[in-house]
């Protein structure tokens, strides 16, 4: 039985996490300060076997008491709405918090997994972005605490590989949905359910000709933890390669949510990017891994969740 870290374990993505990581018999070590986690996404957990939360900030030092078998640090703000409230919080969690956790798994000899992102890439100039690319990122523009704070945290990850034969993971995650989103968390999946639920109009930035390439949570954790059993050491994309414009979006999710809600457009943020899109060759090619539910089925499932878990449902057209 293998033991577990996960850091930001009561978030979106690490709350899925470690119930799969539980699924498949190990025992987890959630971590999370619950400046955008909350206990709702792992109240679940508590009554089973194997399973302890922690309420820390890992920006701070890090120890875990026993043995720890592999360090999955997924602690970050990851919308523009909270990273942009909390930039400061932001970097330190992206370079002090990766140094922290760092050092737990070269202290335990357990292997490191990095939650990074498309982000990494910035606006790209190259589509669809492999893992070769070194990005088009503004640095010093309002989106740099969490593109920086990424990038930054791969440069240490590998530093440590390379400098204390670390064994270490990078998964580039691409935009993902599903169970367990906040309704507030500002990005363009929820946003879009919960105006269509409530009745109000999708707020399109842009002229929502740009695009992204949603991955629902299950396909997305499924490919993470392949990739954590694999002996891959450099960053992997992991998302859905199937791409989608903002205002298609919107429309399906009008059709999903069978919502009259209007569209209506506001100026496009600073530094939004215009394309996103993984090569998922990689992955595909050492994980054997890609994703298999489709948006339309993913949204479908998410609205569900928004109607059972916050008493969302779609007004009378």
């Amino acid at each position: 039985m293998a033991r577990d870290v996960v850091t930001g374990g009561a978030g979106f993505l690490g709350s899925h996490l470690c119930e799969a990581l539980l699924d498949r018999g190990d025992e987890v070590v959630a971590i999370d300060n619950l400046v955008t986690g909350s206990v709702d996404n792992i109240e679940h957990l508590f009554a089973r076997a194997g399973f302890t939360f922690v309420a820390h900030d890992v920006s701070t030092y890090v120890w875990v008491p026993g043995p720890v078998d592999a360090v999955l640090h997924f602690a970050s703000p990851a919308s523009p709405v909270d990273y942009l409230e909390i930039p400061i919080q932001t970097l330190k969690v992206g370079s002090l918090g990766t140094h922290n956790c760092l050092g737990l798994a070269k202290s335990k000899g357990a292997r490191f997994l990095l939650a990074s992102t498309s982000e990494v890439y910035g606006d790209p100039q190259v589509h669809p972005q492999p893992e070769s690319y070194w990005g088009h990122v503004n640095p010093v523009g309002p989106r740099g605490v969490y593109d920086e704070a990424k990038r930054f945290a791969e440069a240490m990850t590998m530093a440590y590989h390379r400098c204390h034969g670390l064994e270490v993971r990078i998964v580039r995650i691409f935009n993902s949905f599903g169970e367990h989103m906040r309704a507030n968390d500002g990005r363009v999946v929820s946003n879009f359910l919960v105006q269509a639920l409530q009745g109000k109009p999708l707020t399109v930035y842009g002229d929502g000709s740009q695009t992204r390439s949603f991955c629902y949570v299950d396909d997305q954790v499924r490919g993470i933890l392949a990739l954590l059993d694999s002996d891959l050491t450099g960053p992997v994309n992991v998302g859905n390669p199937a791409e989608f414009s903002v205002a298609e979006l919107a429309r399906l999710v009008l059709e999903v949510t069978g919502s009259a809600s209007e569209v209506i457009h506001e100026p496009l943020p600073v530094d939004d990017p215009r394309q996103r899109q993984p090569d998922v060759r990689l992955a595909r090619e050492r994980l054997g891994w890609e994703p298999t539910v489709p948006l339309r089925e993913g949204l479908a499932r998410t609205v569900d969740w928004f109607g059972r878990s916050l008493d969302l449902r779609p007004p009378p057209a």
